[in-house]
Formats: structure tokens, sequence, C-alpha cells
């Protein structure tokens, strides 16, 4: 029998969102931030040749319209000041987290709740500026071995370099804004809305290919059918659960004893969510900036590296599953899915796995299951990640909604979805508790609370 938060989870209507005064604000919050951060994009670093930039990008419109124009934007090939996009904070969260695995003062600052984890988080943030510097400095020379800059010179690479490492410290302050006071995850949301202001153009420009012939209509439709099915995919396993049977045993409170209940520890099949592909595919995107503003002026050490692990080849491919199979289990055991965390809690809710001992046993039952579960949840993201790449690859489909993309564009739009049903789901429990309160004070005369 569903209890009553499930059947009340099970009627929620959208209509109460026009109740739901905070819900709004939060939702017009968040819009109104990722406006600017659009807005950004747009912008362009001071002393760049315009008309040069164009021809240039109408040049090598192939070679960025993949992964790296996705996670800016679009604000690379404008150049805009937010042309790093959010990939330097992804970058350093992943070396702090490495880090805090190997490093035992990081490990201890991990147990120390929250004031550790604001010390992480500083550690993130200067991570951030070093990477970002680091990157801007190399798309400066890039710029200026390109011909793409008006005056070329220390002082157009200070002024690129103080450019793009503040776009990507305000990007970072706009996720963490939006995390804390808006709707859903910011630096996710950031992402997902640059994926999706590119898709028009892209799709407009892949249906005018298929009108003057290049691609046969065939094709067209393959690939329709194809992001259907992948995001049909994606939906079913990222809703995909294990369910763990957890028994409670019988307790006596003063001279009633009641029955021992159970449940269910779900863990889902794809614990880490869309962070493994984000990783993964931040790590390859260094070269492919620095290269696509050098052109020809790319040395000989890039030029290796590009042609063995440029996109399509092998060596990327190869480099890209191990990379999202290796954060799968690295994300979920270290934060999606702690099992020694899990497995104190259980015992301090005196509760266990039916014929496993509580403690260290149920923790490794636990992981057991947990590094089973995810063959098939790393398996399945590696999968989605390279499947368009391979037909990229093979049948040179020039189409942008690639397998990354439809993986975050089909997480983050659930998981602000379920936020945003969490806070229509509280919204109704106050107005049950405010019902109950107001049914005591027209006994008493009292006056009743005013809603947010």
């Amino acid at each position: 029998m569903a209890s009553a938060a499930e059947q009340m989870a099970a009627n929620l209507s959208w209509g109460a969102l026009g109740k739901a005064t905070d819900l709004r604000q939060r939702i017009f919050f968040t819009i109104g931030l990722l406006m600017v951060y659009r807005l950004g994009t747009y912008i362009p670093v001071p002393g760049i040749d315009g008309s040069a930039l164009r021809q240039f990008m109408d040049d090598a419109g192939a070679g960025i319209g993949g992964i790296l124009n996705m996670f800016t934007g679009g604000a690379i090939s404008r150049m805009g000041i937010f042309a790093l996009g959010i990939m330097p904070y992804i970058s350093a969260s992943i070396i702090v987290q490495l880090m805090s695995s190997m490093v035992p003062k990081l490990e201890q600052l991990k147990k120390e709740g929250e004031q550790g984890r604001k010390k992480i988080n500083q550690y993130t943030r200067y991570g951030t500026v070093l990477l970002a510097t680091f990157q801007a400095w190399g798309i400066a020379v890039s710029l200026e071995a390109g011909d793409l800059a008006t005056e070329p010179g220390l002082f157009f690479r200070l002024a690129c370099l103080v450019t793009l490492v503040g776009g990507t410290m305000f990007l970072m302050w706009l996720g963490e804004q939006i995390t804390a006071r808006g709707i859903g995850n910011g630096i996710s949301l950031i992402i997902f809305v640059g994926i999706l202001a590119e898709v028009p153009a892209h799709l407009a420009q892949f249906f005018s290919q298929g009108r003057s012939g290049a691609i046969s209509p065939a094709v067209i439709v393959g690939v329709m059918v194809m992001v259907v099915a992948v995001i049909a995919f994606v939906v079913f396993m990222e809703r995909a659960l294990r369910k763990i049977h957890i028994q409670y045993p019988r307790r006596q409170v003063g001279m009633k004893v009641y029955d021992g209940g159970s449940s269910h520890l779900p863990i889902k099949v794809n614990p880490a969510g869309v962070i493994p592909a984000i990783f993964a595919s931040s790590l390859l995107l260094l070269p492919v900036t620095i290269s696509t503003f050098s052109g020809a002026q790319t040395g000989p050490v890039m030029s290796t590296i590009l042609a063995y692990f440029g996109p399509g080849q092998p060596l990327y491919l190869l480099f890209f599953t191990a990379m999202i199979v290796f954060f799968a289990y690295f994300y979920t055991a270290n934060v999606a899915f702690k099992v020694d965390d899990v497995a104190e809690n259980l015992k301090n809710q005196n509760g266990f796995v039916p014929g496993i001992r509580p403690g260290k046993k149920t923790e490794e039952y636990l992981e057991y299951v947990v590094n089973r579960i995810l063959v098939l949840g790393s398996a399945y993201l590696a999968a989605v990640c390279l499947l368009p790449e391979i037909l990229r690859g093979q049948l040179g489909i020039p189409f942008y909604f690639g397998g990354t993309s439809v993986l975050i564009v089909v997480s983050v739009t659930m998981d602000t979805i379920n936020q945003v049903q969490s806070h229509l789901l509280a919204h109704q429990y106050e107005g049950l508790i405010e019902k109950s309160q107001l049914r005591g004070r027209k006994r008493t005369g009292a006056k009743a609370p005013t809603r947010r």
C-alpha cells in the first residue's frame, strides 16, 4: 500500500506552481542568471579582429562544432568573454577530488562536515584560477599565431588573460548562486543551456544539407530515430534501480513490542549521473582549444597529439572510454554512494541486510553489489557517448547533438524536474500543516499565518 507521501506525489498537480511563491522566485532567479550567461557569450574579448575571426570560424567550423563549442555555448566560436566556459572549474574539481583520496590531510577535511567542505571548495577555486590562467594564456598566444589579434603583443595577451579568467570565475559564481538560491544544479544548468542554445542552428544546418542533397533523406530519418532511441534509453537507464532489502528488528518501547519493519535501499545503475561524461570530455578540451586558434603554427608535439587524439581517432575513443569508466567508479565510490557511510548509517539505525552481518560485512556486500552494477552503468555511459562519435567518424554525419550532449540534457532535465516536484511537494505539506493549524485557531479566534 502506498504511503501518504507517495499518494501526495502521485496527485501532484503542476497547477500548484502558481501558488508556490518561493518556487516561482527560485525559477525566475535561475532564468535571470542563465540569461546573463547567454548575454556574456556574445560579448567579445578585447583586441580581436572580428572579420578575421568570422572568416576563420567559417573555415574551421567543422572542427570546433563538437564538444568544445558545446561546453562553451558557442562562446568559443565568437571568442566571447566566457570562451573558457566552466571547464576549468570542472577540471579543478577533478584534481581536488582525486587528491582528496590520496592526500591524508584532504581526506580528513572531507570528514569534518560543512567546515571541511568549505575548505575543499576554496582549494577548488584556487585550482580553477590556475587552470583558467594556463588555458587563457594558451588561447591568447594561439590567437596571435593565427593572426586574429588586431594589435599583437604583451598588452593583448594580458587583456585576453584577464578577460577569460574573469569570465570563468564569474561563471563559477553564477553556478554557485543558482545552486544556492535557484533551482537545479548551477554548473550543470550552465552547460545545459549552452547546449540547447546551439541546437537550433545546427539542426537548421543539418536539414539544409538534406535539402541540398549532401545528405540523403534516409540518413536524416535514421539520425532522428537514433536520437529518439538514445533519449529513451538514457531515461530508462537513469531511472533503473537495484533494490536491496533492508530489515529492521523488533523493538520494545515501554511495555509495548513493535514488529520489525522492512524497506529497500535503492542503488541506481548509474549513481554518478552525467558527471563521468563531463569530466572525461573536459580532459580532452585543452589541446583542441589551443590547436583551433593556432592553425598552421601548431608545434610538432601538439600536431602529434591531435593526430592520435583528435575526435573520432581510435586512441581518442579508447581514452574517452577509459576516462568514463574510471570516473564512473571513482565518483561513485567517493561522492555518489560511499559504501562505508551507508553501512555505518544502517548499523546506527539497527537495519541489516538479511543474511549479512552489520558493519564490515555489510560494507563488503554493498561494495560487491555496487561494483557489479557499475559494470553495466559505465558500459551504458560509454556506449551513449561513443556511438555518435563512431557514426560521425565512420559515416561522416555532421550532426551536433551527440551522445554526451543528449546525456547531459536528459539528466539535467530529469534532475531539475525532480527538484521542482520536491519543492511543490514541500509546499503541499505546508498547506496541510497550515490547514490543521487553521482549524485550531478558529476555535480560539487567533489570526491565521500567511503562506509564501
